[in-house]
């Protein structure tokens, strides 16, 4: 680690503040290029500590850039892990208030729900599917603090991967049911569909992308508890989203999930 306890506690105040105040912030390498990937994941951890000493909950687990998509569209080549509280849920057909917000885009995925625990190092796809309960549709609202979505690898993963909202729904579907590869997606903003997709666009395999995840909580002494939910990363690029949208995420054979922005 490149930085001192005191600046890891005093970034995980200043992007929490912004997460809850919805106010944005130059990305934090610009005062800190020096920090390293223990650094970002340390500030990411601190304000996951500051939520759970507030009484919240950590109910769940994130993959981030994952899709070739959405690699593009970020400009960067590895995926990034991230944790989701309480406060981030959305019934579904619930509504999110803009006000509470930034710059909100929604992306369309893959939730998975695990019956046993999962560890690496040397996780797979195969343990990953043999540990999970069933899968089921998910609309992740990400929301980076970063001025413009402009951020570096580094300071998305102190930012908790630009975690903010989320919904699940539809029909839960054992992984014996459904080929998670060629699944397809459509998502649709107030009726329309503006995104297609299918789930290997996530790594060729949206259990890779857990699998990942196992195996980066293993080289820090974790584990993937079991009956712990987890979002396996967008399979499109994310759609920006305003006031007044609705917006419904349609999975084959699972059926449908939506939420509003009021």
């Amino acid at each position: 680690m490149k930085l001192d306890l005191d600046t890891i506690a005093a970034l995980a105040e200043h992007l929490e503040g912004c997460e809850l105040g919805g106010k944005d912030t130059p990305k934090i390498t610009d005062e800190y290029p020096e920090m390293d990937w223990d650094d970002a994941y340390a500030i990411q951890n601190e304000i996951r500590r500051r939520k759970i000493a507030r009484g919240q909950r950590i109910i769940g687990l994130k993959a981030g850039l994952t899709s070739h998509a959405k690699m593009k569209q970020m400009g960067v080549t590895t995926p990034v892990f991230g944790f989701m509280a309480d406060s981030y849920a959305v019934p579904e057909g619930g509504e999110c208030r803009m006000a509470e917000l930034i710059h909100p885009k929604v992306e369309p995925e893959i939730a998975f729900v695990t019956r046993a625990p999962l560890r690496g190092p040397g996780c797979h796809i195969g343990a990953v599917l043999a540990a999970t309960d069933f899968v089921l549709p998910g609309i992740e609202v990400i929301d980076s603090r970063y001025r413009d979505f402009k951020f570096d690898l580094k300071s998305v993963v102190a930012d908790n991967t630009s975690a903010s909202r989320f919904v699940v729904g539809g029909r839960p579907l054992p992984v014996a049911e459904v080929d998670l590869r060629t699944v397809g997606i459509v998502l649709e903003k107030n009726g329309e569909p503006v995104a297609f997709g299918a789930g290997a666009a996530v790594l060729g395999h949206p259990a890779a992308a857990i699998a990942m995840l196992a195996n980066h909580l293993g080289a820090r002494g974790e584990e993937i508890p079991a009956g712990t939910l987890i979002l396996s990363g967008g399979i499109t690029e994310a759609v920006a989203v305003k006031a007044g949208d609705s917006v419904t995420l349609r999975v084959q054979g699972m059926g449908s999930v939506g939420l509003r922005f009021a």
